[in-house]
């Protein structure tokens, strides 16, 4: 399989153009991986254009990429996102990792009350990079045209609020209704609640404005899990695997 890098100007970009990997990419792919002049690599800007070429020249300062191949692919429908809370460790990062390997084309990093970690600050600002470095590490390994945005985080008013942009779906293990059982009729915003749950407060806040809970099978996911296997049964619900 040939490695996947990241160049931003890639709208417009025809075959037998060649591209300029500079930055982190370019010393992955010169000094890490020791790609050399010849060898075939994939291009994605994350926005949909995936580009096949081959490397005319690889320095550490900058990778010239001549490519062969330009396809635009369109991206999914119906979206499918992942409002994830905030937990200690790498929990919610390695959440927030297999979910864009898994395809989830939205993140919301999400503000629980019951979130042991706190993001506010320079913090804050520091965490929400980190998801979005991962994210980007993520997509390329997965070679996703498409790379899901990183929202700024929300607590549950905010999430609320975001009602009018998706369907909300709640990962909830008490829910009457099987995920399987939920209507799905536009872009689907899974929920997914610290270690602790979700606050009985919270989860009437969030049905008021229209979400819906739903539980999978009869255990108790972790909050690193529960998204991601919410993203593979909508992923099937929905005809997009």
């Amino acid at each position: 399989m040939a490695h996947c890098y990241w160049h931003d100007a890639l709208a417009g970009a025809a075959a037998g153009d060649v591209v300029t990997l500079t930055g982190e990419e370019a010393h992955h792919a010169a000094v890490v991986s020791r790609m050399r002049r010849g060898e075939r690599v994939l291009v994605s800007d994350g926005e949909g254009t995936l580009a096949e070429g081959v490397i005319d020249r690889a320095e550490r300062d900058g990778v010239d990429v001549v490519l062969q191949r330009v396809e635009r692919v369109p991206a999914p429908v119906p979206r499918i996102g992942l409002a994830q809370a905030l937990a200690k460790g790498d929990r919610a990062e390695l959440a927030v990792q297999a979910a864009t390997e898994l395809g989830v084309d939205a993140i919301v990093p999400w503000q629980a009350r019951r979130s042991v970690v706190q993001w506010k600050g320079d913090r804050g600002e520091k965490a929400l990079e980190r998801w979005r470095k991962i994210v980007r590490e993520a997509g390329k390994q997965a070679i996703r045209p498409h790379l899901p945005g990183v929202g700024a985080v929300v607590d549950t008013a905010g999430l609320a609020r975001l009602a009018d942009e998706w369907q909300l779906v709640v990962l909830e293990p008490t829910a009457s209704v099987a995920l399987p059982q939920v209507p799905l009729e536009r872009d689907v915003l899974l929920v997914v609640g610290p270690e602790g749950g979700i606050e009985p407060g919270e989860l009437e806040a969030l049905e008021a404005a229209g979400a819906v809970p739903a539980r999978m099978g009869d255990h108790v996911l972790r909050t690193s899990t529960a998204g991601l296997a919410g993203i593979a049964g909508l992923s099937m619900l929905l005809g997009r695997w």
